[in-house]
Parts: structure tokens; sequence; C-alpha cells
């Protein structure tokens, strides 16, 4: 047999074609069904991209104003089907509960099926939360939207405009890993909840959905050190100096600042409240930069979209055990459109593997 190419990571492999998004990662650009992410967060609504990302896949698919109405409708009822469950699933870790919530969801291909999983981590999310607090969690008012309402089931009442621009930010991205699990699973022809369980797995990982949080931790171990520059800057030196990865820096895709960033960045600038850590978070971007291309400059190490989402979901309310869950509630949106697209124009997604044989077993 002819060898293959082994990518073990799949770099540079093309596994699907997709008009969904594009990740240009030497110009730092994002592209979102023909829109630059610029043109996007911050401009419109998320339940307007969501309507973007489906155009196509659901026929047929009502007007925007419809869809918005609809998917209001899909969050109380995506409500009523775990209310029952919900004193039990605050047993769990939070973004396993959430996972075991969506689980409940029923798994066909239709637009219904969609709307409520773009529903379910929406209200699962604010309803376990508060749960842990000992609060009773609060029903979906399906005529707002749905930033606003998946904040006020929080119990906030500011930021939906900060929040929306960050669902928008995150809802797809290229071929990434979640997606790819997703894709993989609805070529086997599974239902939409199949898919998105694989996303949801996939997401949870710290090497893909699951680092936001640490970087409130860097943040605050930096603070504790002392309040000026010159501490921040030994801190940040001796991290780097000890092997430690500063998070928020270095993107697997990006060769230049992640567009993401920039984009949460010009979103927490209108939230005066978060002023203060702002002010901190950018002196703390800036010397860290400066210290990574000091002591690494071999390697392309900028800020990513972690470094100002965890800003973003602290400033709106979510706990940092949450943080990977509110990504999840954006992602949900370009993992069924890319399900869609998978099970309607590609095939059976079934990759090769090459056998290496035990030292000294006899060919057949």
């Amino acid at each position: 047999m002819k060898n293959k190419l082994v990518s073990s990571g799949l770099e540079d492999v093309v596994a699907a074609e997709t008009i969904l998004s594009d990740v240009d990662g030497i110009g730092g650009r994002l592209i979102i069904r023909g829109f630059p992410l610029d043109a996007l967060a911050g401009r419109k609504r998320f339940e307007d991209v969501v309507h973007l990302l489906f155009d196509g896949f659901f026929e047929p698919l009502p007007e925007p104003a419809r869809f918005a109405a609809m998917l209001g409708e899909a969050r109380l009822e995506a409500y009523r089907i775990i209310a029952p469950f919900l004193d039990r699933l605050a047993e769990r870790p939070v973004y396993d509960a959430m996972r075991i919530g969506v689980a409940y969801m029923p798994d066909g291909a239709g637009l219904a099926d969609a709307l409520r999983l773009i529903a379910a981590p929406a209200v699962l999310l604010p309803a376990l939360i508060r749960r842990a607090a000992g609060l009773t969690p609060i029903a979906p008012a399906p005529l707002r939207g749905h930033a606003e309402d998946i904040l006020r089931m929080l119990g906030r009442s500011k930021g939906a405009a900060a929040l929306d621009a960050y669902l928008v930010t995150v809802c797809d991205h290229g071929l990434n890993a979640s997606t790819f699990a997703a894709r993989v699973v609805a070529s086997t022809q599974a239902g939409l909840t199949s898919a998105v369980l694989a996303g949801l797995g996939a997401l949870k990982g710290p090497l893909h959905g699951g680092a936001p949080g640490p970087v409130i931790e860097m943040l605050d171990a930096i603070a504790e050190a002392g309040p000026d520059a010159d501490h921040a800057r030994r801190w940040l030196t001796r991290a780097v100096a000890d092997g430690q990865r500063l998070m928020g820096f270095g993107h697997r895709i990006y060769r230049t600042r992640d567009p993401r960033a920039d984009a949460l960045k010009a979103a927490l600038r209108d939230l005066d409240r978060n002023a203060g850590r702002l002010i901190q978070a950018e002196a703390v971007e800036r010397i860290a930069l400066e210290v990574l291309r000091a002591h690494k400059p071999d390697r392309v190490l900028e800020t990513n979209v972690e470094f100002y989402t965890a800003l973003l979901l602290e400033a709106v309310g979510f706990p940092t055990d949450a943080f990977t869950g509110v990504f999840a509630m954006g992602r949900v949106a370009g993992w069924i459109a890319h399900a869609r697209e998978q099970a309607m124009t590609g095939r059976l997604i079934r990759p090769q593997s090459r056998y290496i044989a035990p030292s000294g077993e006899l060919a057949a």
C-alpha cells in the first residue's frame, strides 16, 4: 500500500467546503456568511446573525422579525422541558448540567428543533447559576431580545448590548474542534441534538472553549502583586521565564491579532462599571505583548478572543465557571448551521488511520 501523509492535528487538511465562515489567519480577518466580523458584532442582533447562518438550510425560513419571535417562543418551550429537572441538574458542575439539559431536547432536524437548541443553553445556564446561588430560576420572556432575556433570567438588567456582541462574535469560526465534531456526527444522519452534544463535549476542553476563566485568575494575581506597571512586568516576565502560558495570548490559526479580541474590546468600552478592570487589562495586554516578543521572538503570540471574553462575561455578571457555557450559547448557532450544511451537501466523514505494528509482529 502506498504510504499516506499523516497530519496528526489535521493542519492544512481540507475536510469540508462551507459557505458559513472563513478564518484568515494571516490577515487576521473573520468572515461570516460574506460579512466581516466588524460589520456584524455590535451592529446586528444575535438572532439576526443566526437567521443569516441558517439561510438556505431550513425551508421555509421566516423573515427576521418572525424568526426572532419564534426564537423567543423556543426559549419558553425549552424552559418548560427542562424545568422539572433543574433541581437534579443543579447538583452537577454547571457546564455538565447544561450539557445534560440540552440532551432533553428532541433530536430532530427541522427549524423548530434548531431553535430549541439555540434556546436551551440560553435558558439552562442562567437557571443553573441561580439555583447554585440558592435563588429561584426566572422563566423566559419570549418577547424580549435573546441577549436581553438571558441577562434578565440571570437577574441582571444591564449589559445586553455587550452580551449580544459577544454571542455574534463567537457564533462561528471555521472548522474548529467543536464544529468539526458536530459535522462528523451530522454526517452519520443523526439529529441536531446529537450534533450539538458532540460540539458541547469538544468545547469543554481547556484547549478549546475551557480557557477564558483563567484570564481572570491571571489578572487578579497580577493585581495582587502590585498596582503599577513595574509589578505587572515583573509578574509577567517571571511567568514566561518559568514556562507558564500567558492566558489570552496566542492562537492556533491567527498569525496576527485575533479580530474577535477587538470586537469584544469595543463592546466592553460601553460598560462603564467595568472601566477600572478594562484599564488594568489594557495595561496588562500591552506589557504582556512586549514580554512575549522579547522572550519568544520566534513565535507569533498576539491577543486572542479569550482575553476580552473573560472581561466581558465577568462584567455582565457571569461567574467564571459559566464562561464556557456562555461560549456555547453563541457557538451552538454555528454548530447547527454546519450540521445542516454537512447533512445536505456532504457525505459520511470517515478518515483513515495508519496502523503501527508492535515490534516483532509478523505480517499476516
